[in-house]
């Protein structure tokens, strides 16, 4: 029986090939935004990455782009305060959005914060897939809930990216899986397909890139 959110199977090699072309150029930091009037010119498709604080964001992105330092990964929980953009190719936008859940820093600013999310993801056209990260060591957390109903609110799809895969044993990783998919089941703008990453191991990541280069 199918199970619902299975792992996304590896594309075919002619959709990995896309998705290694997307990302073998040069990926470069656009602006970091802290108002809705601060977005680049909507001239392109972009995809945004959710995920709370210290969840491996910056990191996963930086595998992606084959960059060390792209995005700046930080130990200290809610260092990105503002939607940073970088561009993929001449096609995409990468979306990198504040740490959202606990966060080093005063109350009005992570509240500023998370009006200018709700702000973006209602109002960004050119906005075609959320992927929120969840740490594989912890599933989904009272935290991510608030993120995965304001992606249902905004009608966002978004996929569900498991990050940090290989510090869990496999028979740990089915158990986080399942509570994960149950989360999943509540939301209806959930992407039926999960990602599971380590962006230490590389595990994963040729499989996001090919999904990120073929959305339409």
């Amino acid at each position: 029986m199918q199970l619902p959110f299975p792992i996304a199977a590896e594309p075919e090699p002619q959709t990995l090939e896309t998705g290694r072309l997307l990302f073998a150029g040069e990926t470069l930091f656009v602006k970091g935004v802290v108002a809705m009037d601060g977005l680049p010119p909507a001239d392109r498709m972009e995809v945004c990455f959710a995920g709370r604080s210290n969840v491996g964001k910056s990191t996963l992105i930086n595998a992606l782009t084959g960059t060390k330092a792209l995005a700046r990964a930080s130990n200290t929980p809610g260092r990105t305060q503002e939607i940073n953009y970088f561009t993929a190719g001449d096609s995409h936008y990468l979306v990198d959005l504040p740490g959202y859940g606990y966060a080093n820093a005063p109350l009005p600013v992570v509240e500023k914060w998370q009006r200018l999310l709700k702000q973006y993801l209602g109002g960004r056209q050119t906005l075609r897939r959320a992927f929120v990260l969840i740490d594989a060591r912890h599933g989904v957390k009272k935290v991510d809930e608030e993120i995965l109903s304001l992606l249902d609110s905004a009608a966002v799809t978004f996929q569900a990216v498991l990050t940090k895969a290989d510090k869990v044993k496999e028979k740990e990783r089915e158990k986080v899986l399942d509570q994960v998919r149950g989360a999943l089941a509540k939301h209806p703008a959930a992407y039926p397909e999960i990602i599971v990453t380590s962006s230490e191991k590389g595990w994963g990541i040729p499989t996001l890139r090919a999904i990120i280069a073929t959305l339409e």
